[in-house]
């Protein structure tokens, strides 16, 4: 059991998946981890034909004997953690006068206490291996706006969530660092493109050029384009960097 491994979370679709299927050019094996076997399945059969191992572990992060049981799982087939990707979490976007207790609650049991649980019970595997981890957050952590309150609320923890682990890894060897997606065409995004465009008399193909618009920039970015920068930062070029947080989203932030 000496395969070197990374676990991806939310690997069955969007961002997620297409960081488990580029890490499988690096890693000889891959834990896939998110609530849909059926998903995760696809995901799997892509990464094995790049040559890597894949163990999937189908559960829900928000729950707290989640982590437990993919730490387990993982060390139990492959016996070591080298990368942890925390990028499972689909956020609800509702305006903060609207959003109710079980909203904000849901959001944070998966995204931010998710992540955060994780990483605690891999730390230990990390630390041996002198490994690297990734927390997922959101250019609505810089750019928080009413109508999406909880996104950017929970994206704005999430990297100071990473600050913390980081300085904790300086001691323990352990590398994290957290990556800022901005709009990017993932198969969630298309679905509320499909729902938002006849409600305001567009088509799916007007929406996705009025949306990049909007934000000031030229064009949606895609899941592979992220999944190489979250490559990059679990690789041995990226060792010297810790708490860094990178923002990838086509210069939608304007600010410094």
């Amino acid at each position: 059991m000496s395969e070197t491994t990374a676990i991806v979370t939310g690997a069955s679709q969007g961002i997620g998946q297409a960081t488990a299927i580029r890490l499988a050019k690096d890693f000889g094996a891959l834990v896939l981890v998110a609530r849909s076997r059926e998903n995760l399945q696809h995901t799997a059969e892509a990464v094995e034909a790049l040559g890597a191992k894949a163990l999937l572990v189908d559960c829900d992060l928000s729950q707290p004997a989640a982590a437990k049981l993919v730490v387990e799982a993982t060390l139990s087939a492959f016996g070591r953690i080298d990368a942890l990707l925390n990028i499972a979490g689909a956020v609800p976007q509702v305006d903060l006068f609207e959003m109710t207790d079980e909203q904000w609650d849901a959001g944070m049991a998966l995204k931010l206490h998710g992540a955060r649980r994780l990483t605690l019970e891999a730390w230990s595997a990390l630390r041996n291996a002198k490994g690297a981890v990734v927390f997922t957050s959101g250019n609505s952590a810089a750019i928080p706006k009413a109508p999406y309150a909880a996104v950017g609320t929970i994206n704005a923890a999430i990297v100071a969530l990473a600050k913390a682990f980081a300085d904790r890894g300086i001691a323990d060897g352990v590398q994290v660092n957290s990556v800022l997606p901005g709009p990017v065409m993932t198969g969630r995004r298309r679905s509320y493109l499909e729902h938002w465009a006849p409600s305001h008399n567009m088509n799916v193909a007007e929406a996705m050029e009025h949306f990049p618009r909007e934000a000031g920039i030229a064009r949606y970015g895609q899941p592979e384009e992220i999944a190489e920068l979250m490559a990059f930062m679990v690789s041995p070029a990226a060792r010297w960097m810790t708490g860094a947080m990178l923002r990838m989203d086509g210069g939608e932030v304007k600010s410094l």
